[in-house]
């Protein structure tokens, strides 16, 4: 009995111990950073006949070979990065002109530095260069990949020989969210005016221009930015925070990032991580919301992003009670002053954050109230009491046809039909005059219809029999 007794607690021991280590590590996991999202490179390189001619030291070939290999070298070692290579116009002797002469030679793989190495070393230039072509193929280069950053490197020393389009190509690929902005190097000529519209363009006119292009484009692909987003007072203080914020692809408009916006443990906003290769247009979820668009990073560097997103408090309460049971479907439409959209569906007995300004209100009871020109100020609760309503009870014991009437200076304005069915109906009223007319749906004349005046107070039920006096 004893070694039963024993044998069960060290087991329960065991799985309290497992089920301890087990949320540790999951609040490790959600509390700490997370980690970086796998880059992954793809070469162009540019094996058209051209390529063989002569450039400073050597030939335009062995130049980029040389330079790429040394580079490659340098990041063997790099965590969270694959590379792959595609080379055009050294499969097909020119002429003729072959347009489909690319292929992608290494794909995609982890550590697989030394084989595009040896296959730089032994590609000889021969025919055209297609690059539209290739840009296209490429699309296929990058496995399916959620959350992966595409990046294309394109090393050329001319221009599109086939007739494409590379910057319709470049555009297509960045809208459908497969590439980041490809990054174009140029080599011994500036061909900036052709590229352009394609991607980021690096001239090199020199080999040390060159060297100097191969390590400031890896610097950009690798390097981590971050950020920080100020949402300012009315008074200029970054002090507004614990928002959702989203930032967009500004040429895609594919949603990249969702951050809640947290001030960090020195009452600072906190910093952000984010990919220096795009702008974004960032919206911050604010009611209304408020938007910044083509916000630029410079890779590298700290980037400080300011919004203007002044808020204070609007409150709805029932005057003189927190009793919820009250107010549990008890709603408000807010709208900006003078405009019909709707904003915001407000509960009662809730505290809500408004840009600072003015506001109208509807009150989705009955009769409708309308609150006009509600002043929001900054970090100030607003706060918007009405009277506790009242309940009509009308029993109209037979099927029929009715309304019910709130009388407002001798006016009968219209407010809600009754059931032609229901024998007995409850409704929430606020505290007033109203007057139910109603004809049965077995009469047949005019002269039957019922009309009954009736009054309702704060708090009360107040019974409405149509057939007693």
């Amino acid at each position: 009995m004893k070694k039963t007794f024993k044998h069960i607690l060290l087991i329960t021991l065991l799985l309290v111990t497992t089920f301890i280590n087990a949320q540790t590590k999951r609040a490790k996991d959600t509390d700490g950073d997370q980690p970086p999202p796998l880059t992954r490179i793809l070469f162009i390189f540019d094996a058209s006949q051209s390529m063989f001619g002569r450039w400073q030291s050597d030939t335009k070939i062995s130049i980029a070979q040389k330079l790429l290999s040394n580079m490659l070298d340098s990041l063997k070692n790099v965590k969270d990065l694959e590379l792959a290579l595609r080379v055009y116009g050294h499969q097909k002797n020119f002429p003729p002109q072959d347009c489909n002469d690319t292929k992608l030679e290494i794909p995609f793989a982890k550590d697989n530095v030394p084989k595009i190495s040896q296959k730089l070393r032994s590609i000889v230039p021969r025919g055209t260069t297609p690059i539209a072509y290739s840009l296209e193929k490429c699309a296929d280069d990058f496995p399916v990949c959620s959350g992966c950053r595409n990046i294309v490197i394109l090393i050329t020393d001319g221009i599109e020989e086939c007739g494409g389009d590379p910057c319709a190509v470049s555009q297509m690929l960045q809208k459908r969210g497969i590439i980041l902005k490809p990054f174009i190097i140029g080599i011994g000529k500036n061909f900036k005016e052709s590229f352009d519209c394609v991607g980021t363009y690096f001239d090199a006119t020199s080999e040390a221009e060159f060297n100097k292009a191969l390590n400031v484009v890896i610097s950009q692909a690798l390097n981590s930015t971050t950020a920080q987003v100020n949402l300012l007072d009315s008074d200029g203080n970054p002090t507004e925070t614990n928002t959702n914020m989203t930032f967009y692809d500004n040429f895609s408009g594919l949603v990249k990032y969702n951050f809640v916006h947290t001030m960090n443990n020195r009452g600072y906003p906190d910093t952000l991580v984010i990919d220096p290769l795009l702008k974004y247009d960032i919206v911050v979820h604010t009611i209304p919301p408020v938007s910044i668009d083509a916000v630029k990073l410079t890779p590298g560097k700290h980037t400080i992003i300011p919004i203007d997103a002044p808020q204070g408090y609007l409150k709805l309460k029932l005057m003189g009670t927190s009793n919820t049971q009250n107010v549990k479907t008890l709603n408000c439409i807010v709208r900006k002053k003078g405009e019909m959209s709707t904003l915001n569906v407000q509960y009662f007995n809730q505290n809500e954050k408004y840009i600072i300004g003015s506001y109208d209100l509807e009150i989705l009871c009955l009769p409708r109230l309308y609150i006009k020109d509600v002043e929001i100020k900054q970090s100030y609760t607003t706060t918007i009491e009405i009277p506790i309503p009242g309940i009509a009870i009308i029993t109209k014991s037979v099927d029929g046809y009715g309304s019910l009437y709130v009388i407002e200076d001798n006016k009968m304005r219209w407010i809600y039909n009754l059931s032609e069915k229901e024998p007995m109906e409850s409704l929430v009223l606020q505290p007033g005059k109203y007057r139910v007319v109603f004809r049965s749906k077995m009469s047949t004349r005019t002269i039957t219809t019922i009309d009954k005046e009736f009054k309702i107070e704060s708090g009360t039920s107040t019974s409405v029999n149509l057939f007693r006096n």
